[in-house]
């Protein structure tokens, strides 16, 4: 049966699942994937079906830095695995938290986690030039040293130490987008594109191979959403509201804004591009392809964000 509710995304950090440096532990990050799933529960409540994606950057960190600490005894994993292998352990989460809340409440819904692949272009300028800075610091002769034994590129970070950097590319096409597309629209809740997907190329015969690079997962969610047809793409971020001018005195925050304006904003570069920035882009480019509206606000403000009492809607022009 297919639903007839509205259909969103909603894209949450990797950052989200961790309180702070004193909670890393993955008991800890659950209990914060719970506290999150409440508050997408009752959006789903009130009557919205629900695609859920997810960022990694920590726990790619945390998996490539055991990686690296038994290089002695066993390979390194490729990147594409420690994607996949991440998209099984976040989903697990987010499915069995969904699952206990909605036994907590009576709902006769079930969560899926699909692992989901993201096609991009081996020629994306991105390969040539690796600038996302992933797994531990090291000082500059262990990271030349395993540069030299793995293929690593690797650059000094801000003065903290050496890393390893992968190319960011863009995100082209989600491969699995009709299976998380008939899931969600059957009414399951589904729990896609970690990470932003794990990156994969096509060759001439469309054969896919796993790339070593990392997306930007509210790209990629963007990009969901406007393949499958969402009808809101809501970024679930550390703030309740989008600000002009952060952090200045000029400081101001913004309730709503059309898609000419953010740009306008984001071409002043109002959105720090490390942060903010990705999640005003993807909002400019689900409303661009025919989205119909982008709210940005914190977990703990979804509900009041969709009644318009709080968070920074984007709407066409």
């Amino acid at each position: 049966m297919v639903s007839e509710k509205k259909l969103a995304i909603v894209a949450v950090g990797g950052n989200a699942l961790i309180s702070d440096k004193d909670h890393l532990a993955i008991p800890d990050q659950y209990e914060q994937v719970a506290i999150t799933v409440r508050h997408i529960a009752d959006m789903i409540e009130a009557g919205w079906d629900v695609i859920v994606t997810h960022g990694n950057g920590p726990q790619m960190g945390f998996i490539l830095r055991r990686s690296e600490l038994s290089l002695h005894e066993v390979a390194p994993v490729p990147m594409d695995y420690a994607g996949a292998d991440l998209q099984g352990a976040i989903g697990y989460m987010f499915v069995k938290a969904f699952g206990n809340e909605f036994r907590r409440r009576h709902v006769a819904r079930q969560a899926a986690a699909v692992v989901t692949q993201t096609l991009v272009d081996a020629g994306d300028p991105a390969f040539a030039n690796p600038t996302k800075p992933i797994g531990s610091h090291m000082d500059e002769a262990t990271a030349k040293r395993l540069a030299t034994q793995q293929g690593w590129t690797v650059a000094e970070d801000a003065g903290r130490g050496w890393r390893r950097v992968v190319p960011s590319p863009e995100p082209k096409a989600i491969v699995d987008r009709q299976v998380i597309g008939f899931l969600a629209r059957a009414g399951y809740v589904v729990i896609a594109a970690g990470g932003g997907g794990i990156p994969v190329i096509a060759d001439a015969d469309g054969n896919l191979r796993g790339a070593e690079a990392v997306i930007d997962k509210d790209l990629a969610s963007s990009l969901l959403a406007r393949e499958i047809g969402a009808d809101l793409l809501l970024v679930s971020t550390g703030i309740e509201r989008v600000a002009i001018d952060f952090n200045k005195p000029t400081q101001r925050w913004l309730d709503r804004m059309t898609v000419s304006e953010a740009r306008r904003l984001y071409a002043e570069d109002q959105f720090d591009r490390g942060s903010m920035g990705p999640k005003i882009r993807a909002a400019i480019a689900f409303l661009e392809g025919g989205g119909k509206q982008a709210l940005i606000t914190n977990p703990a403000n979804i509900g009041r964000a969709l009644a318009g009492e709080t968070g920074t809607l984007i709407l066409p022009d």
